[in-house]
């Protein structure tokens, strides 16, 4: 078949993979030079820990289908890390204890560790803290490096078109018409457009029940030595459906977060790019229209919090941005996937989770459609 794919982001790409590990012919559209959304603005996690009961075993087939794609495409910087999510308080530890004796904690890899273990693991955390989450199940890849490696494995296949800086602006039946007026014919349309839920997305499958969501996040100069899991804090068990539970519930109801936490919503993330710095994030921020600025309490409450947990200074911040994801407003659901005409689908919100998922819901598309 021949396939036309519109977004150049994380489910473009997958999907472009996807239909040409099935042995189809891939029109790539996408209208920046490359991606420039959240696609390159996250973490690079594979993140089972948290994910619902409902996503688990979609998120440990995408976390098999990434390994897979990184022994094929080394350039991706696929490493099975695992992380460590760190613990302050006994409340938080409670949550840990309830999640590794649910029947789903072998699968994720959970394993709670006392300090002295978490530091063997990862000798980096010289800091302070009560005990540590193990998920072993948990990776990373390089989110900045992967699209453009994967592009350049499928141009390698003779079945894969990438055409950058090239706008879609129209679809009729299955031929995509882009803003320089080519026209781009095919069997199937798929179209993949991030958070850009307006446009072309809107004329072809109306208002979807979609949101977007703006988040902060800073690189630092590398570290000088390895960080060799990713990790996380207690935080993040309040934003993470996989631990649910009444522990939870006594955590959020008799702990709350800090000021500068709770107002950005925030948890702790930090993973180690392969060049040596610490990508530290994020925040949420879900009513439009979102601020063009970004605010420093934030930043500095997340470099404190690192440095609480490695005993010692970071390096210097080198950049800080803000991204925006596409959210599906259905908890429910993985993503939104549309059927908007005879063969053409639209696939968009999964929330932070695309790149953890993206493998594994472009599986899914080419299975429901029999592609």
């Amino acid at each position: 078949m021949r396939v036309t794919i519109i977004g150049g982001g994380i489910l473009g790409t997958a999907h472009a993979l996807e239909a040409v590990r099935r042995g189809h012919h891939v029109t790539h559209l996408e209208r920046e030079p490359e991606a420039r959304g959240a696609t390159v603005r996250n973490f690079g996690l594979v993140w089972v820990s948290g994910r619902a009961e409902h996503e688990l075993d979609a998120a440990l087939r995408s976390r098999e289908l990434w390994e897979r794609i990184g022994a094929t495409i080394p350039g991706i910087g696929f490493r099975p890390a695992g992380s460590l999510t760190l613990l302050r308080t006994p409340r938080e530890v409670a949550v840990a204890e309830q999640a590794v004796e649910r029947a789903d904690a072998a699968p994720r890899g959970f394993e709670l560790l006392e300090p002295d273990r978490a530091r063997a693991l990862n000798p980096a955390l010289r800091g302070q803290f009560l005990a540590a989450l193990h998920c072993s199940r948990d990776a990373a890849v390089e989110s900045r490096q992967a699209m453009p490696a994967i592009r350049e494995y499928l141009c390698s296949t003779g079945r894969y078109d990438f055409m950058s800086g090239t706008e879609a602006r129209s679809v009729d039946g299955t031929t995509v018409r882009d803003d320089r007026g080519r026209l781009h014919d095919s069997d199937l349309v798929l179209v993949c457009p991030g958070a850009a839920h307006g446009g072309l997305t809107r004329e072809i499958a109306g208002d979807l029940p979609v949101r977007r969501v703006r988040l902060q996040m800073m690189q630092t100069d590398p570290l000088g030595e390895p960080l060799t899991t990713a990790i996380a804090d207690g935080d993040s068990f309040r934003y993470y459906p996989g631990f649910a539970g009444s522990a939870l519930d006594g955590l959020r109801d008799n702990e709350p977060q800090h000021a500068i936490a709770a107002e950005g919503r925030m948890q702790l993330l930090c993973v180690q790019r392969l060049h040596g710095g610490l990508t530290i994030g994020d925040t949420h921020e879900y009513d439009e229209p979102f601020a063009f600025d970004v605010d420093d309490a934030p930043y500095d409450y997340l470099a404190a919090r690192v440095e609480e947990f490695l005993g010692r200074p970071l390096p210097t911040v080198r950049r800080r941005w803000a991204g925006v994801y596409s959210q599906c407003v259905d908890p429910g659901q993985l993503v939104m996937r549309t059927q908007a005409a005879d063969g053409v689908w639209v696939i968009t919100g999964p929330g932070g989770r695309g790149m953890t998922l993206g493998p594994a819901i472009a599986e899914q598309t080419a299975d429901l459609i029999e592609l």
